[in-house]
């Protein structure tokens, strides 16, 4: 299982569609295996969802996030954890442990990023999703 993260100087960058870096973490039974941060390669905002999609990534975590956005990602089949800031590492070893606090409707207006108002939460799980073994070898949530 790979997990991609919006990435900026050890931290979540805080705007999907502008970002210029993901780190990707490889997953396997329930921890990282290896890292590494790879470019966008100039694409942005829907171009984004394909790119990841072609990474092989299931899960992503990042700040703010515009509704577009979110919506191609999830049609990718990507699980998003929108509206989380702080340590890139820090948030996904919360993730595998199940303790990721995230915003569920954070959302990118372009007009202003301050405030990502949404509802504080643990790690929200799709049914019968096994957070130790990943997602089954696949995306498959």
């Amino acid at each position: 299982m790979k997990i991609a993260i919006t990435y900026e100087n050890g931290q979540i960058f805080q705007h999907f569609g502008r970002t210029e870096a993901f780190k990707i973490y490889e997953i396997e039974e329930g921890a990282v295996v290896s890292s590494k941060v790879i470019g966008t390669d100039g694409n942005g905002h829907g171009a984004l969802a394909g790119y990841l999609m072609e990474q092989g990534v299931c899960t992503l975590i990042c700040g703010g996030m515009g509704g577009g956005a979110k919506m191609a990602l999830e049609q990718a089949g990507i699980e998003v954890y929108a509206g989380v800031s702080g340590d890139a590492d820090q948030a996904v070893d919360a993730y595998l442990a199940g303790n990721l606090s995230i915003t569920t409707e954070a959302n990118c207006n372009h007009h202003g990023h301050g405030d990502h108002e949404g509802h504080e939460g643990g790690c929200h799980r799709h049914e019968g999703h096994n957070h130790e073994g990943g997602c089954g070898g696949g995306c498959h949530h």
